[in-house]
């Protein structure tokens, strides 16, 4: 068991294959766990975010809702934490970081397109890491649609999202897409059951086999329904293995079909200066955040003549500052920022904030 890490449940899937009543099904289980819900990170929304913000665990007060509409959170009351992605998905995770002492599970539904690989990747970051570990990736597949070779419930939806995808530059098939779903599965659903005959089963899990380890079981489902211990607490620490995941998409990476996801990397830096003026400081992070690729940006600052040390925090381009706590005895009077994003250079942000800077003489 991963301790004191927030366990990740990240659950992949075409369009139409059933994760979104498998979430649902999941939320309504919860039976008081504190769960964070990151829906369709890095693509067009996938969950009906209406089903999330109406508590879908029964709660006996629904207005009891605390909606943060700014930053994209919805704090219900039966302790579910829904987050619709807006910017990046570090920024996000560092958010849910931050709240960790409140959250005791993170699910995590990507777009139907997405490959789970790269998120998977993305808990080896400095800053997730140390905190949340990849209980299981779990693979969605449409039952009816795999045994008839059709692979998605819904070929022409899929075939639109894939021309609006610029990502896609190899021009995959569903067929490959789903093997890479599959290639990263700690755990393998099958929804429809129900629709299914013996045969049509069989089939589904002669793919299935085909495809995966003989560790990684297969579950199958009807209406989305499948019981809560199935599907967490697997402990798989997805992350620690991920980088021996090999797919299609890396193959057509490895010969010549080079691009760069937005989310595949980012830059991450501590940018460290002396007593600063609050107001200079807060005119050149507006002029970053407002001219640079800047997902989050974080840290405090030492005001000349004040004892308490200032906070500042930034997704996007909103800027929250306020005083926190006075500086102890034993610190450092020291301004310390860290600042996430892509194609941002340290020296030149850097230079940025020196224009804030209080003259020691």
């Amino acid at each position: 068991m991963q301790l004191n890490k927030i366990p990740t449940t990240v659950v992949t899937g075409f369009l139409g294959s059933g994760k979104t009543t498998l979430l649902s099904s999941v939320l309504k289980q919860a039976a008081g766990k504190r769960i964070a819900v990151i829906v369709n990170e890095f693509g067009e929304l996938d969950i009906d975010s209406d089903l999330l913000r109406s508590c879908p665990l029964d709660c006996e007060d629904e207005t009891a809702a605390a909606v943060d509409g700014d930053n994209g959170f919805y704090e219900l009351a039966n302790g579910c934490i829904c987050c619709t992605v807006e910017e990046e998905f570090l920024p996000v995770m560092q958010q849910l970081v931050e709240r960790r002492d409140d959250i005791d599970h993170i699910l995590i539904e990507t777009s139907g397109l997405a490959l789970p690989k790269p998120l998977v990747q993305a808990f080896n970051w400095p800053g997730i890491k140390e905190y949340c570990t990849v209980d299981a990736v779990i693979t969605v597949i449409d039952g009816p649609a795999v045994a008839a070779g059709r692979f998605a419930h819904d070929a022409d939806k899929v075939q639109e999202q894939r021309l609006a995808d610029e990502s896609l530059d190899h021009d995959p098939s569903l067929q490959e897409l789903l093997e890479d779903q599959l290639s990263a599965a700690d755990l393998v659903v099958v929804s429809k059951n129900d629709l299914l005959d013996e045969a049509q089963r069989e089939q589904v899990q002669a793919r299935v086999t085909a495809k995966v380890p003989n560790s990684v079981k297969t579950a199958y489902i009807s209406n989305g329904e499948a019981e809560l211990d199935v599907l967490m607490g697997l402990d798989a620490a997805a992350e620690e293995r991920i980088e021996d995941v090999h797919n299609h998409h890396d193959h057509h990476h490895d010969h010549g079909h080079d691009h760069d996801h937005a989310h595949d990397h980012f830059d991450s830096f501590v940018i460290q200066l002396g007593e600063v003026d609050s107001d200079k400081l807060q005119a050149a992070l507006k002029s970053l955040l407002s001219d640079f690729n800047i997902f989050r940006a974080k840290g405090f600052a030492a005001l000349p003549g004040k004892p308490m040390r200032q906070v500042f925090q930034a997704v996007g381009k909103r800027l929250d500052v306020y005083f926190d706590r006075p500086w102890n005895a034993d610190e450092t009077r020291q301004t310390s920022l860290v600042f996430i994003g892509k194609g941002i250079e340290e020296s030149v942000i850097k230079a940025a904030l020196e224009t804030a800077l209080v003259d020691a003489a």
